[in-house]
């Protein structure tokens, strides 16, 4: 029995889970081989997932904002690297 994000009781998955899944279904979507009933379902739950996805990254991208914004990772350097060097 599949589940949605959003009425799942059980610990959410991790971005790299959900991104995965999401990956499975547009692969199983872009073969054309579903029944109408499961594309759908397969498309309501891919939206879910990009949604979820969208939330993680935007989540991700403000604590990065507000990392440089307080100066944390202005203090940080890799190890044998010069401030500004390229990896």
């Amino acid at each position: 029995m599949k589940t949605s994000l959003m009425t799942e009781k059980k610990q959410q998955p991790t971005f790299e889970e959900a991104l995965s899944e999401l990956e499975a279904i547009v692969e199983n979507m872009e073969k054309g081989a579903l029944p109408l009933e499961e594309s759908v379902q397969a498309f309501t739950r891919g939206t879910e997932l990009v949604g979820f996805c969208n939330a993680k990254l935007q989540a991700a991208e403000q604590q990065i904002k507000k990392l440089e914004a307080d100066g944390s990772l202005s203090d940080l350097t890799v190890s044998g690297m010069q401030p500004g060097e390229a990896l």
